[in-house]
């Protein structure tokens, strides 16, 4: 059974990389409209 929670530990890992990532680009943004600044 040691391969269920490896996938479990894989799967987990990237979900939380993409959640992360997608939360990271929602801040940034938030930061360019809250400054008025265009990069």
């Amino acid at each position: 059974m040691w391969y269920f929670t490896w996938i479990l530990g894989v799967c987990f890992s990237a979900s939380f990389a993409i959640i992360n990532a997608m939360w990271l680009e929602s801040n940034c943004d938030e930061r360019i409209h809250k400054s008025g600044k265009d990069i």
